[in-house]
């Protein structure tokens, strides 16, 4: 065998763009602990008396503060909450609006710090940690989708999917040629130079996707990602984020109201009245 058969034998094949996936259904597979939350409770009632003594929206309510709230009952936005997501798993947290399921995910994701409980993730307890922490954390372990994309009107798809690893200390040439790679692995190469509003839906959907994964993220968190789309456009949208986060080895957590969204996840809990249903771990 000549040097040119041998090198051309050795050529890395062209990349594809990825094929929606099909809902999968309970698949079995190895559960390891990655996230876990214990006996999580959000009193906004208590977290506006914080407000009005200056500690933030954000910050955990001191016991006082909870003994100064209204006596009469009031609705906790998560009522006393465990969760556990696995390594790679995927689950859809479902409900009616109001349930607390988005409260739920961004209390895992380290938005807001709840009234009481933790929040772990691979050991680290995410209540103690600095809010410059948790943004690090949040750039670098933790990928988002929200239901609007939430992409920059003002910068290209290349750059918008470019930016959190820049964030990231990654110089913007590199970013930009893994983005590139990333807009190549989506079909959406020729939009590279477009800006959101230049693009329909689901091409934004997918940029977004794209964005969230770029960082390599142990675990993507998905609101109602396609609740904005038609259903056709919904159904390709979640197969794309399902295999580029299965290609990728990230556990994704969705909150939606559709069961369709729900049939791509491998497991399904459901939300009413700030608790989670049977079927969490």
């Amino acid at each position: 065998m000549n040097a040119t058969t041998q090198q051309s034998q050795c050529t890395t094949p062209k990349a594809q763009p990825v094929q929606p996936a099909q809902p999968q259904l309970r698949q079995p597979h190895t559960w390891t602990p990655i996230l876990e939350a214990h006996d999580l409770v959000m009193d906004y009632t208590a977290a506006m008396l914080n407000t009005q003594a200056g500690r933030g929206v954000t910050g955990v309510a001191s016991p006082t503060s909870i003994q100064n709230a209204p006596s009469g009952p009031h609705a906790l936005a998560l009522n006393h909450v465990n969760f556990a997501l696995g390594e790679g798993e995927t689950v859809a947290v479902m409900g009616p609006s109001g349930s607390g399921k988005s409260t739920l995910l961004h209390a895992l994701a380290g938005i807001i710090r709840p009234t009481a409980g933790t929040v772990m993730f691979r050991g680290a307890n995410l209540g103690t940690m600095s809010d410059a922490d948790r943004t690090r954390l949040r750039r670098s372990a933790f990928g988002f989708v929200f239901q609007s994309g939430q992409l920059l009107p003002e910068l290209p798809a290349v750059e918008n999917i470019a930016l959190p690893m820049m964030l990231g200390g990654v110089s913007y040439r590199d970013a930009t040629d893994a983005a590139m790679l990333w807009l190549e692995r989506m079909g959406l190469k020729t939009l590279a130079t477009h800006r959101p509003g230049e693009m329909s839906g689901g091409q934004m959907q997918r940029i977004a996707i794209a964005r969230a994964l770029a960082v390599r993220p142990a675990v993507v968190f998905a609101d109602e990602p396609t609740g904005a789309l038609d259903q056709t456009t919904g159904r390709e949208v979640m197969g794309i984020l399902m295999a580029a986060a299965r290609d990728n080895g990230a556990a994704v957590v969705v909150v939606t109201h559709d069961p369709n969204v729900a049939a791509f996840c491998s497991r399904t809990v459901t939300m009413q009245d700030g608790r989670l249903g049977e079927g969490a771990r």
